[in-house]
């Protein structure tokens, strides 16, 4: 019993000298809109985002993540390079908060325990769940339902990350979200009574995009990496 007692202490010192680290800090940018309202443009902040993240790196290539962003998502056809949106004029403004969790990949070992400099490029995915404003279009004026839905989606974000000061980090991101929902332009109303205001390509659903910097800071025990022979 007394041996068996000293292993299983054994093995529990191992594992938290192996503990992973946390990191905790804030993503500031912009966002835009791809849907049957604006432009379709890929990258196009035109409304600022600021919101909190949270990452667990599980190893050097790989962490667990989450974050909580709002944006005042916006869309004006004027801005479109379609000449019947430009013509039609239709633009909105609602108000945006995302939830996402998911795992980070990167290209190459994030080490943040050598002591040295180090970068990679780095791909996010998971899932995310977004609490936005209910409108439609009435004589193409923007009327509020008075009331929101929760648009489900599938982050996709590619980005660059650098530990440029110490025990903060630094990254560029941009990160596509496709949503299950045509609701957030307004192409589809919410209410059952507003169908008939409905337009667009029902077969499409509404994307959304933020681009913009992350700055985070890292704590926690450092796992012991012994040098190789």
């Amino acid at each position: 019993m007394k041996h068996l007692t000293v292993l299983i202490l054994s093995i529990l010192s191992f594992q938290l000298s192996h503990s992973q680290i946390n990191e905790i800090g804030i993503f500031v940018g912009g966002s835009n809109f791809i849907g049957d309202v604006g432009a379709t443009n890929y990258i196009s902040p035109n409304s600022p985002t600021f919101g909190l993240m949270y990452k667990w790196n599980a190893s050097p290539r790989h962490s667990w993540r989450a974050s909580l962003i709002y944006s005042d998502l916006k869309a004006n056809d004027i801005d479109s390079d379609d000449p019947r949106r430009i013509q039609r004029g239709y633009n909105f403004d609602s108000n945006l908060l995302e939830v996402s969790a998911g795992i980070e990949f990167t290209f190459f070992d994030f080490n943040l325990h050598t002591g040295e400099k180090v970068a990679t490029p780095y791909i996010y995915t998971g899932i995310s769940v977004a609490n936005h404003d209910n409108h439609y279009f009435f004589n193409g004026v923007q009327t509020s339902e008075s009331n929101s839905s929760w648009a489900y989606g599938i982050p996709m974000a590619l980005g660059l990350k650098a530990n440029l000061l110490g025990n903060i980090v630094m990254g560029i991101e941009v990160g596509a979200r496709y949503t299950f929902s045509d609701e957030i332009d307004g192409s589809i109303p919410d209410s059952i009574a507003n169908q008939q205001f409905r337009f667009g390509n029902i077969n499409n659903n509404d994307w959304y995009v933020f681009s913009g910097v992350t700055l985070t800071y890292t704590f926690g025990l450092n796992p012991c990496y012994c040098p190789s022979n």
